[in-house]
């Protein structure tokens, strides 16, 4: 993995798996390169725990952004220390099930959701083998050791690996959007386009189906939730 990150179209995709914009798929068998302005996908072959080999493919999940509709939705803005996407999840599931939260709860909350990852990946062997995806996703830009002494400290960013883990955890549909015109000068609409989706199996449970968290995803690495 370390000649990848010496070439600048694999830095990017590191970037991308890293904001939570690109994903990892297991296939069972590797997928030609493709290379274009809007998105990328790769395969790497591995093996879990000595069973058959499988290939990590790298790509939007929602295709090329430029092939997407838009939809229109209200921006709810995140404090930006750190925490912001564990706290527009927060923010979000807590308003989908109507309860206004607090500063302090938002952020107590946003803390929560980010050490149940870490318990998830870092404190229980037999568990972190349900989220294979995720760890896919951390170990092709650092070691499991390093990621867990990081993901403890309260200003960790989250991204890719914390929504695969949340979304599974959480029983948690959850989308991310990108702004229709993020690079536009003096641009203040309100369309977006969804890039990634986490979690879409829980959409129709059995019962009421389970909203989805709406998160925008911004070019400063910050994320807001949609409403």
């Amino acid at each position: 993995m370390d000649n990848m990150a010496e070439k600048p179209q694999d830095v990017a995709i590191l970037e991308q798996l890293k904001q939570g914009i690109a994903r990892f798929e297991l296939v069972s068998s590797p997928v030609s390169s493709i290379s274009s302005s809007e998105s990328v996908t790769r395969s790497f072959p591995f093996s879990l725990n000595g069973g058959h080999p499988l290939f990590a493919k790298i790509g939007p999940v929602l295709g090329s952004p430029a092939l997407r509709k838009a939809e229109h939705y209200t921006v709810q803005k995140v404090t930006g220390d750190g925490r912001c996407l564990f706290r527009a999840l927060a923010k979000g599931m807590a308003s989908n099930r109507g309860i206004p939260l607090r500063p302090f709860e938002e952020k107590n909350d946003a803390d929560d959701l980010r050490m149940a990852v870490k318990e998830v990946i870092c404190d229980n062997g037999k568990e972190r083998r349900q989220y294979e995806a995720a760890l896919i996703a951390i170990t092709v830009e650092e070691s499991l050791e390093r990621y867990c002494q990081r993901i403890q400290r309260p200003d960790f960013w989250g991204g890719e690996s914390e929504l695969l883990v949340l979304s599974k955890l959480c029983k948690q549909p959850i989308i991310v959007y990108i702004p229709e015109h993020e690079h536009a000068i003096g641009w203040r609409g309100s369309s977006f386009i969804p890039i990634a989706e986490y979690g879409a199996e829980f959409k129709g449970g059995v019962g009421k189906p389970k909203k989805p968290v709406r998160l925008l995803y911004s070019s400063r690495n910050h994320y807001d939730l949609l409403v």
